[in-house]
């Protein structure tokens, strides 16, 4: 529980002391948007890894050279723990947003960073918001910023790390009509930090394996028609190969 405290002391005042912050980086923004950008990137990038030093998370970091620095993608993820956020953002080399569901907008000051940060929140439940949602994603992406979503919709509660739930194919769609590089993520041991223990927090290792980037114009038609099962088979043999791997 100690790690868990902690965790929650140190977001909440980050939050508090980011008010003024986040003031004096929108006055900033309106003569030097991308400084205040990447700015508030950093800022956040630094908080995630003082939340994973304070949580005991071990992370190995596989295939990070796959990860193009000079062109926004498009990363997709298995996704198990609210760590998973977490863990991938604090590694992104360049702005990033993420795609959450609409109800983190209830969460005050957090969902101001988000917005700040390029998030975007996705109601599953209206198909035309949905499809707004998605075509911002593709703007943004062809404005240079990267984007990441977890395709399964929501956290997989399997017991096996390899078990996955289905991917949404529309969930792809960013990377189809932007013409971006998909870049498969792959998450071990993530649930084990918090979610199947709860509310202990427990030191973890944790593997993140970046696979090679897929390019969907250069697929077959078969395989751009389900890009999002290609991609979950890309995902999935890494999990596959990560089962194999000693993690103490």
């Amino acid at each position: 529980m100690i790690r868990l405290i902690f965790v929650i002391l140190f977001v909440a005042l980050y939050l508090i002391i980011g008010i003024p912050i986040l003031f004096v980086e929108w006055l900033v923004s309106k003569k030097f948007r991308y400084a205040a950008d990447i700015s508030q990137l950093r800022m956040v990038q630094w908080a995630f890894k003082v939340i994973l030093v304070l949580s005991g998370v071990h992370l190995t970091v596989i295939g990070e050279e796959n990860v193009p620095k000079d062109t926004p993608v498009l990363y997709v993820g298995n996704h198990r723990s609210f760590f998973d956020i977490i863990i991938t953002y604090a590694r992104c080399p360049r702005l990033t947003g993420y795609v959450a569901k609409d109800s983190m907008l209830k969460v005050p000051l957090l969902s101001l960073w988000m917005k700040r940060l390029y998030c975007l929140f996705l109601n599953r439940s209206d198909v035309k918001e949905g499809l707004k949602t998605i075509l911002t994603g593709i703007d943004q992406i062809k404005h240079g910023i990267s984007m990441c979503i977890f395709p399964e919709g929501t956290r997989s509660k399997n017991k096996s790390e390899t078990e996955m739930l289905p991917f949404k194919e529309g969930s792809l769609k960013m990377a189809e009509k932007s013409g971006c590089p998909v870049i498969p993520m792959a998450l071990t041991g993530t649930a084990d930090i918090l979610e199947n223990h709860f509310p202990r927090i427990k030191p973890t290792h944790v593997i993140l394996e970046y696979g090679e980037p897929i390019y969907i114009k250069e697929l077959s038609k078969e395989d751009k028609k389900h890009i999002g099962n290609y991609t979950r088979e890309k995902i999935l043999t890494m999990l596959e190969k990560q089962s194999t791997l000693p993690r103490s």
